[in-house]
């Protein structure tokens, strides 16, 4: 039987900035409808490696497929229509402040006219409901919610399109575990509801437990392990235990700038 085409495939990508490496020939597989979660220090390359998916970054060199074609060698078009199948959550939100809620959640709908502005609103309070807000919030400013509701909205930005793939930066940064956990159940459930494929780059290790069906691990621009998530605290792989449990001695160290 032949092997199915991984929905996301890296292959040698290469990115630096002046003398300064960030990736080094990463090669990974996402299979369709899982959860990858890419764990790794700060600096190690996994915003980076995000930015190169979405176009926001052109790499060096290696290739990105995406259902089986090198999206870097597509005309720009194709590449843009590739790439708007991505719903992405920002670490921070990244909402818009001079915007109620409501058009927040379908500016990207809007943006690529899925939606008339009149139908608009009745889509965004679908999707806030989908994470748990009720339709009022639709009429709040962005600076009127807390934390925990601005990541509910940002989520519900990020599914508006029903992408079929959606990348989470950091979706814990900033929230108390409790809250941590329902974002990370949200997640988990508007992943499963749309059938997406999903990538999540975070430094919380309850988290990537969570939400991430498989683990790889960066490290100076290089995957140095990947595996099932739920092994992440028992890998066997010294960077990983090191990382994972916190610990200051082991043979990932701290590199002073000079």
């Amino acid at each position: 039987m032949s092997q199915p085409v991984p929905k996301i495939r890296l292959r040698g990508l290469c990115k630096q900035f002046g003398p300064k490496v960030v990736l080094d020939g990463i090669d990974l597989d996402v299979m369709p409808g899982t959860s990858l979660v890419v764990i790794g220090g700060s600096g190690s390359g996994k915003s980076v490696l995000l930015k190169c998916i979405l176009g926001l970054i052109e790499p060096d060199s290696g290739t990105i497929e995406i259902d089986g074609r090198d999206i870097l060698t597509l005309p720009r078009a194709e590449r843009e229509m590739a790439r708007a199948r991505i719903g992405m959550l920002f670490q921070n939100g990244a909402l818009f402040d001079s915007i109620p809620v409501w058009e927040n959640v379908s500016f990207g709908l809007l943006a690529q006219g899925q939606t008339t502005r009149a139908a608009a609103r009745g889509r965004a309070n679908e999707f806030l409901a989908q994470v748990g807000l009720a339709d009022t919030v639709g009429d709040l400013s962005p600076a009127e919610l807390s934390g925990g509701m601005q990541k509910r909205v940002a989520l519900a930005r990020a599914i508006a399109a029903r992408p079929d793939i959606l990348f989470f930066d950091e979706p814990t940064t900033g929230l108390d575990p409790i809250m941590g956990a329902v974002i990370d159940g949200l997640i988990v459930d508007c992943v499963r509801r749309l059938g997406s494929t999903a990538i999540a780059i975070t430094h919380d290790m309850a988290s990537a437990r969570r939400i991430g069906d498989t683990a790889a691990m960066i490290h100076k621009g290089r995957i140095v392990w990947n595996g099932p998530a739920a092994g992440l605290l028992e890998s066997g792989n010294e960077m990983v235990d090191q990382f994972t449990h916190g610990r200051r001695e082991g043979p990932i160290q701290m590199e002073l700038r000079r």
